[in-house]
């Protein structure tokens, strides 16, 4: 699978994708701080789900105004 042309990824996708450990991924999805979505024992996620929370938590997304001192 390529995670840039599947709209749903693996916990090993995301983990990649991301750039950070399965194990950090799992915690993550577990407490909830990451839009996810348990299918029997799996997690999956999407991608364009996965993009909009980057966009809405990073310190210096696209949120924060262009005028901040």
């Amino acid at each position: 699978m390529n995670p840039k042309t599947d709209s749903v990824m693996t916990i090993e996708e995301l983990a990649s994708y991301l750039k950070v450990s399965k194990s950090t991924l799992y915690k993550l999805a577990q407490e909830g701080k990451v839009p996810s979505q348990k299918v029997g024992r799996h997690w999956r996620f999407r991608k364009e789900t996965i993009d909009r929370w980057l966009d809405e938590t990073m310190p210096d997304g696209p949120h924060v105004k262009e005028n901040r001192q």
